[in-house]
């Protein structure tokens, strides 16, 4: 399958400088801010400063220090925020979204990570 990534996207124009961002982290290959519209204490995006459009995308197009430079951003952010689960963090919830059926609002590979509260179940069960 080939991946379209659009280069005007938001995340794109973020990773470009021309809009400003609140960031938590920036990495060689990453970067993590946190999101406008919060739904959660902590909600930080972490994204590929590749153009990966989903994660599976990322997964068989980016390489090997690209990959292990988001894992272990998404570690670090878990960390910062408090979240981790090594006995200081309640725990935390990681989010993907990808294509129509995931609504995926930004063609640009990024994950949510959600903590700082109970949150709930993922999803209802399919009716």
């Amino acid at each position: 399958m080939a991946y379209a990534y659009d280069d005007q996207n938001i995340f794109a124009k973020i990773l470009r400088g021309e809009i400003p961002n609140d960031t938590v982290l920036e990495t060689p290959h990453s970067l993590a801010f946190r999101d406008i519209r919060p739904q959660a204490p902590v909600h930080v995006l972490v994204i590929p400063k590749g153009p990966y459009v989903s994660y599976d995308h990322f997964a068989q197009a980016a390489s090997d220090a690209e990959i292990l430079d988001f894992t272990r951003t998404v570690g670090e952010v878990c960390r910062m925020s408090g979240v981790q689960i090594d006995g200081s963090g309640d725990g935390f919830r990681l989010i993907s979204n990808a294509g129509p059926h995931g609504v995926q609002e930004v063609p640009h590979l990024h994950v949510h990570v959600l903590g700082g509260r109970g949150l709930g179940r993922m999803l209802e069960p399919a009716v």
